[in-house]
């Protein structure tokens, strides 16, 4: 109850000094702000006349919106209207959304992150209507500028002091949800039923745990909300994973053991218990900084990929690092991977690829059956799970797979490259970064994920 009491009195004591807590805690009592406008945004979403809404964005802009419509569907729910997000730069991806009969929300807290701004200018070249466009930001950035400028639709400015893996209940995640069909006034009433001492006491458990050699926290989730461990994994790993130590997510939806695993599994009964869900994990998360003694939420290592990337793009033509034969990918494993090691996938692949990634998890999983092992889409992850790689404990063992298949073109309005080159770019300034905190890596290139044996 201590714990939880100076927690809602933003007590910044809670975590070591020189924490950024002072401007991270707008998500207590943003839920209640909320409640308060939501007719407001009720009578926004009334006047808007599309079937569709296309989301650009990453991190924490873009993972709560995307878990509240999978979950719709996976769920058997039509949604009011279809959401597309787009959260990567693969060139493939990116030149398939489909703007037709759709409001454009650009989602960016800070305004200046890469890829929702290049996002943004191939999404103005194909659709010159900024009445079309909405903006999600924080107050007095360069993307509220710029919305205000072009004339969007509408520019909601957001509480500057939420961080992005704590935005999912706030107009980060609030608007999407509302377009597609969810009634903000049920999702917010259930969201204060949190149990928030519970919260607190399960954040001093697993961190504790991840203390004592357990830092595997192996969430099993229903199947038909599979999209929640895409949340839960980047609140969990940015939020944990610095200074050296860390928890390690592992969503899962089947029962996974090992001696460092610390297991739970979320029960959810329907949609509407998202918005208590993330209340509850945001709580436990920040709990577990206390007890881990690191600041749960800033992101110190996160910088390095992205400041390595633009070293890259400085020096066009690209310049590659040597890639393996993605057949030596299981020897390299078995003979690098120790006990107490997790491996990590790292696919700078198109979207749609989720069942052959899957396929590859259980493959590489079946051989190492005392190793934690995650996967992920880049760069997506380099706004998530990229933080725990890099400043958490050195027992990391990435597989990072590059698309040697060729693509068309995709320009970027704006800049001297396009998007091949820039998800190239990303994942060349992400090796450099993993190998200068001396993690150990194996690099390949594929046509097809079968390749890789």
């Amino acid at each position: 109850m201590e714990l939880l009491q100076r927690l809602l009195n933003f007590d910044q004591t809670l975590w070591p000094e020189d924490n950024v807590s002072s401007n991270r805690l707008g998500w207590l009592p943003v839920i209640a702000e909320m409640t308060e406008m939501v007719d407001e945004l009720i009578e926004f979403e009334k006047s808007v006349p599309y079937s569709k809404v296309v989301l650009l964005g990453m991190g924490g802009s873009s993972l709560a919106p995307l878990v509240f419509y999978r979950s719709m569907v996976e769920n058997g729910i039509d949604p009011k209207r279809t959401l597309t997000v787009c959260d990567t730069t693969h060139p493939k991806t990116v030149s398939e959304v489909d703007y037709t009969d759709a409001l454009i929300i650009v989602s960016s807290k800070s305004g200046t992150t890469l890829e929702p701004n290049v996002l943004f200018d191939y999404a103005y070249s194909q659709v010159n209507d900024p009445k079309r466009f909405v903006a999600i930001t924080d107050p007095n950035t360069a993307l509220n500028e710029l919305a205000q400028k072009k004339g969007f639709l509408k520019i909601f400015t957001n509480r500057a002091d939420i961080g992005g893996r704590y935005s999912a209940l706030s107009y980060f995640g609030l608007i999407p949800a509302l377009l597609i069909g969810y009634d903000l006034k049920k999702l917010l009433l259930e969201t204060i039923k949190a149990d928030k001492e519970a919260a607190v006491e399960f954040g001093k458990e697993f961190a504790t745990s991840a203390i004592n050699h357990k830092d595997k926290l192996t969430i099993k989730v229903p199947k038909s909300f599979e999209s929640l461990g895409l949340w839960l994994e980047q609140l969990i790993a940015e939020s944990t994973g610095k200074s050296n130590r860390g928890v390690v997510p592992v969503p899962t939806t089947e029962d996974e053991t090992g001696p460092d695993r610390f297991n739970v599994s979320i029960q959810i009964n329907n949609i509407y218990d998202l918005g208590k869900i993330f209340y509850s994990w945001e709580i436990s998360t920040a709990i577990a900084g206390h007890v881990l003694q690191i600041d749960p939420f800033n992101e110190p290592n996160v910088a390095e990929s992205k400041a390595n990337t633009n070293t890259v793009l400085e020096s066009l033509p690209i310049t590659f690092p040597p890639a393996h034969n993605p057949t030596s990918v299981i020897d390299f494993l078995k003979g690098t991977v120790v006990q107490g090691d997790y491996i990590s996938i790292q696919a700078y692949l198109p979207y749609g690829m989720d069942r052959e990634l899957a396929e590859l998890r259980t493959k590489i999983k079946s051989l190492f059956l005392d190793n934690a092992v995650t996967v992920g889409f880049g760069p997506r992850f380099l706004h998530s799970t990229g933080q725990l790689h890099k400043g958490g404990a050195n027992n990391v063992v990435v597989l990072q797979i590059v698309d040697e298949n060729s693509y068309d073109s995709v320009a970027i309005p704006s800049k001297p490259y396009d998007f091949n080159t820039l998800i190239s770019a990303q994942s060349i300034g992400d090796y450099q970064s993993l190998i200068k905190h001396e993690r150990r890596v194996i690099r390949v290139s594929v046509t097809d994920l079968s390749e890789i044996s």
